[in-house]
């Protein structure tokens, strides 16, 4: 009788460059990931090569294993598509970190936890731009906007009038400044 062997491959994804996939790479290896896929691309993205190898590498019997959930897929329709396609494979999904942790096989009892799976994951993810906005919000009303400070201070703003009074253009006004054109066009009305 011939043994099964297990193969566990790991995929790893961060958004930005500025982030880095060691943390999720240390934890796929130490649970034994023979091979990990990565991605530095938002999960919005239209097509992701990680993932796309990674689905591509794995067999029957194999097991996806993933950080967080929502490293797979950010909504409903995305993570539920990937298990279909994971389960007419006969592959299985694991996830390392999170409320929803676990090994799920593609069986019924598992196919069922797994779409509740993604729906937390999606409605977590729904609640978190939520808190994002309403912070955004409440820091708005408070007087602070966010984005890059501006060059035309108040000095700054009462040198360019002068300088328009005199009959300049906003041209010579903004070199004159150092500023562009458009901060001159955005503060005055030339």
């Amino acid at each position: 009788m011939a043994t099964t062997h297990v193969t566990l491959v790991g995929y790893a994804r961060v958004s930005t460059h500025s982030q880095d996939t060691t943390m999720q790479h240390d934890a796929l290896t130490t649970i034994g990931c023979g091979r990990i896929f990565t991605d530095t691309i938002s999960s919005r993205a239209p097509s992701r090569p990680g993932l796309i190898a990674a689905l591509d590498y794995l067999r029957p019997g194999d097991t996806l294993c993933v950080w967080k959930l929502d490293r797979l897929g950010r909504s409903v329709k995305e993570v539920l598509t990937i298990a279909d396609d994971l389960h007419d494979k006969h592959i299985a999904l694991q996830i390392l970190t999170g409320t929803l942790a676990g090994t799920y096989r593609p069986t019924g009892e598992g196919k069922f936890f797994f779409t509740m799976m993604a729906a937390f994951a999606e409605l977590e993810r729904d609640m978190i731009r939520e808190r994002t906005l309403a912070g955004l919000t409440t820091a708005r009303a408070q007087g602070r906007v966010g984005g890059r400070p501006t060059v035309m201070t108040p000095d700054t703003l009462a040198a360019a009038q002068a300088r328009q009074q005199r009959g300049e253009t906003p041209t010579q006004i903004a070199k004159a400044l150092g500023v562009s054109r458009a901060t001159i066009y955005r503060h005055l009305n030339p």
